[in-house]
Protein backbone atom coordinates (compact mmCIF):
# COMPACT_ATOMS: atom_id res chain seq x y z
CA UNK A 1 0.00 0.00 0.00
CA UNK A 2 1.18 3.26 -0.59
CA UNK A 3 1.04 6.23 1.74
CA UNK A 4 1.37 10.31 0.79
CA UNK A 5 3.44 12.29 2.61
CA UNK A 6 2.32 15.98 3.52
CA UNK A 7 4.69 18.69 3.32
CA UNK A 8 3.47 20.47 6.66
CA UNK A 9 6.91 22.54 6.40
CA UNK A 10 5.16 25.27 4.06
CA UNK A 11 8.38 24.49 2.46
CA UNK A 12 10.56 25.32 4.56
CA UNK A 13 9.09 27.75 6.53
CA UNK A 14 8.07 26.38 10.43
CA UNK A 15 4.29 25.47 10.61
CA UNK A 16 2.13 26.71 13.55
CA UNK A 17 1.73 24.71 16.68
CA UNK A 18 -1.06 22.95 17.30
CA UNK A 19 -3.64 25.35 18.81
CA UNK A 20 -3.26 24.12 22.83
CA UNK A 21 -6.43 22.04 23.86
CA UNK A 22 -8.12 23.34 26.59
CA UNK A 23 -9.64 20.81 29.38
CA UNK A 24 -12.06 22.11 32.08
CA UNK A 25 -12.30 21.37 35.60
CA UNK A 26 -15.60 19.71 36.06
CA UNK A 27 -17.36 16.88 34.77
CA UNK A 28 -18.00 16.74 30.93
CA UNK A 29 -20.91 17.77 29.51
CA UNK A 30 -21.43 15.87 26.47
CA UNK A 31 -23.99 18.50 24.96
CA UNK A 32 -21.67 21.59 23.54
CA UNK A 33 -24.33 23.95 22.70
CA UNK A 34 -27.75 24.92 24.75
CA UNK A 35 -29.61 26.53 21.72
CA UNK A 36 -33.12 28.16 21.86
CA UNK A 37 -35.51 29.16 18.90
CA UNK A 38 -37.65 31.95 18.86
CA UNK A 39 -40.67 32.51 16.99
CA UNK A 40 -40.11 36.37 16.59
CA UNK A 41 -37.42 38.59 16.50
CA UNK A 42 -36.60 42.34 16.19
CA UNK A 43 -33.28 44.25 15.20
CA UNK A 44 -32.74 47.72 16.23
CA UNK A 45 -30.40 50.21 15.68
CA UNK A 46 -29.19 51.92 18.48
CA UNK A 47 -27.13 54.83 19.47
CA UNK A 48 -25.01 54.81 22.64
CA UNK A 49 -25.86 58.03 24.93
CA UNK A 50 -23.39 60.44 24.95
CA UNK A 51 -21.85 60.31 28.80
CA UNK A 52 -23.73 56.89 30.15
CA UNK A 53 -21.87 54.00 31.33
CA UNK A 54 -21.91 51.28 28.57
CA UNK A 55 -24.45 49.43 30.54
CA UNK A 56 -26.76 52.53 31.10
CA UNK A 57 -26.58 53.59 27.93
CA UNK A 58 -27.40 49.60 26.66
CA UNK A 59 -30.15 48.73 29.65
CA UNK A 60 -32.02 51.63 29.55
CA UNK A 61 -32.65 52.10 25.63
CA UNK A 62 -33.40 48.47 25.15
CA UNK A 63 -35.72 48.56 27.95
CA UNK A 64 -37.86 51.53 26.36
CA UNK A 65 -37.95 49.32 23.40
CA UNK A 66 -38.94 46.09 25.76
CA UNK A 67 -36.04 44.15 25.44
CA UNK A 68 -34.55 42.04 27.97
CA UNK A 69 -32.16 39.30 25.98
CA UNK A 70 -30.69 40.62 22.76
CA UNK A 71 -27.29 40.10 21.25
CA UNK A 72 -25.31 43.00 19.83
CA UNK A 73 -22.86 44.53 17.83
CA UNK A 74 -21.19 47.68 18.97
CA UNK A 75 -19.64 49.11 15.40
CA UNK A 76 -17.13 51.26 16.67
CA UNK A 77 -16.64 55.12 18.80
CA UNK A 78 -15.04 57.14 21.42
CA UNK A 79 -15.53 56.57 24.63
CA UNK A 80 -13.93 58.51 27.93
CA UNK A 81 -12.74 55.74 29.69
CA UNK A 82 -12.62 52.14 29.21
CA UNK A 83 -12.09 49.77 31.60
CA UNK A 84 -11.58 45.80 31.02
CA UNK A 85 -9.58 42.31 32.03
CA UNK A 86 -8.38 39.81 30.36
CA UNK A 87 -8.66 36.05 31.25
CA UNK A 88 -5.46 34.34 31.97
CA UNK A 89 -5.09 30.94 32.70
CA UNK A 90 -6.30 30.67 37.04
CA UNK A 91 -3.13 30.04 38.92
CA UNK A 92 -4.94 28.44 41.67
CA UNK A 93 -6.49 25.66 38.91
CA UNK A 94 -9.97 26.25 39.92
CA UNK A 95 -10.77 26.85 36.17
CA UNK A 96 -9.12 27.44 32.98
CA UNK A 97 -9.51 31.08 32.90
CA UNK A 98 -9.80 33.90 35.90
CA UNK A 99 -10.96 37.49 35.06
CA UNK A 100 -8.06 39.74 36.17
CA UNK A 101 -8.87 42.92 37.87
CA UNK A 102 -10.11 45.15 35.85
CA UNK A 103 -7.41 47.87 34.15
CA UNK A 104 -7.90 51.48 33.51
CA UNK A 105 -7.35 52.18 29.73
CA UNK A 106 -8.36 55.88 30.05
CA UNK A 107 -9.96 57.42 26.86
CA UNK A 108 -10.30 55.19 24.17
CA UNK A 109 -11.50 54.46 20.60
CA UNK A 110 -13.60 51.21 21.00
CA UNK A 111 -12.55 49.43 17.26
CA UNK A 112 -15.72 46.64 17.44
CA UNK A 113 -17.33 44.71 19.88
CA UNK A 114 -20.22 41.71 20.77
CA UNK A 115 -22.32 42.35 23.83
CA UNK A 116 -24.84 39.89 24.82
CA UNK A 117 -27.65 41.25 27.38
CA UNK A 118 -29.43 38.60 29.88
CA UNK A 119 -29.96 38.67 33.38
CA UNK A 120 -28.00 37.62 36.81
CA UNK A 121 -29.77 35.06 38.87
CA UNK A 122 -31.96 37.66 40.84
CA UNK A 123 -33.34 38.96 37.50
CA UNK A 124 -31.37 42.22 37.40
CA UNK A 125 -30.01 43.74 33.41
CA UNK A 126 -26.02 41.88 32.83
CA UNK A 127 -24.05 43.11 29.92
CA UNK A 128 -21.81 40.87 29.15
CA UNK A 129 -18.67 42.63 26.32
CA UNK A 130 -15.67 41.62 24.70
CA UNK A 131 -14.30 44.53 22.53
CA UNK A 132 -11.61 45.59 20.91
CA UNK A 133 -9.70 49.15 21.40
CA UNK A 134 -7.38 51.33 20.74
CA UNK A 135 -5.96 54.54 23.33
CA UNK A 136 -3.93 57.38 21.90
CA UNK A 137 -0.74 55.77 21.16
CA UNK A 138 -2.77 53.53 18.95
CA UNK A 139 -1.90 50.34 20.16
CA UNK A 140 -4.57 47.58 20.24
CA UNK A 141 -5.85 46.00 23.10
CA UNK A 142 -9.31 43.90 23.93
CA UNK A 143 -11.07 42.25 26.61
CA UNK A 144 -13.62 41.99 28.53
CA UNK A 145 -14.98 45.71 28.76
CA UNK A 146 -16.31 46.36 32.45
CA UNK A 147 -19.67 48.11 31.61
CA UNK A 148 -20.70 49.86 34.64
CA UNK A 149 -17.97 52.12 34.72
CA UNK A 150 -16.79 52.26 31.18
CA UNK A 151 -18.15 55.66 29.50
CA UNK A 152 -19.47 56.97 26.15
CA UNK A 153 -17.64 59.49 24.54
CA UNK A 154 -18.98 62.90 23.17
CA UNK A 155 -21.06 61.45 19.83
CA UNK A 156 -23.18 58.26 20.03
CA UNK A 157 -22.03 55.05 19.40
CA UNK A 158 -24.21 52.80 16.99
CA UNK A 159 -24.92 49.06 18.07
CA UNK A 160 -27.02 46.71 16.13
CA UNK A 161 -29.37 44.87 18.51
CA UNK A 162 -30.82 41.43 18.00
CA UNK A 163 -33.67 40.99 20.58
CA UNK A 164 -33.75 37.44 21.90
CA UNK A 165 -37.57 36.40 22.09
CA UNK A 166 -39.28 33.67 23.85
CA UNK A 167 -36.62 32.98 26.22
CA UNK A 168 -34.04 34.23 28.26
CA UNK A 169 -30.72 34.44 29.15
CA UNK A 170 -29.26 33.90 32.53
CA UNK A 171 -26.30 33.57 34.56
CA UNK A 172 -26.14 30.41 36.18
CA UNK A 173 -23.17 27.98 37.59
CA UNK A 174 -21.71 26.21 35.01
CA UNK A 175 -20.43 22.48 36.79
CA UNK A 176 -17.80 21.63 33.54
CA UNK A 177 -16.22 25.26 33.56
CA UNK A 178 -16.57 26.39 36.97
CA UNK A 179 -17.88 29.81 35.57
CA UNK A 180 -21.10 31.45 35.67
CA UNK A 181 -21.92 31.46 32.33
CA UNK A 182 -25.14 33.27 30.19
CA UNK A 183 -27.89 30.07 29.06
CA UNK A 184 -30.32 30.04 27.72
CA UNK A 185 -33.85 29.35 30.05
CA UNK A 186 -37.36 28.81 28.83
CA UNK A 187 -38.46 28.37 25.46
CA UNK A 188 -38.63 25.83 23.59
CA UNK A 189 -35.18 23.31 24.44
CA UNK A 190 -32.67 22.29 21.25
CA UNK A 191 -29.73 20.69 22.52
CA UNK A 192 -27.21 19.40 19.61
CA UNK A 193 -24.08 17.62 20.58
Amino acid sequence: MRYTTVDRSLRGIQALPRPRTLIHPGAFNPVRIHSRSAGHGRHIRLSLRPGASLFDAMVDALAIAGVANASMTILGGTFRHIDYCTAPPDPQHRMVVAYTAPIPAGPAYLIFGNATLGKTDAGAPLVHCHAAFCCDDGAPLGGHIIPQTSIVGDRPVPVLVTSLEGFELRATYDAETNLRLLQPQGGGNHELA
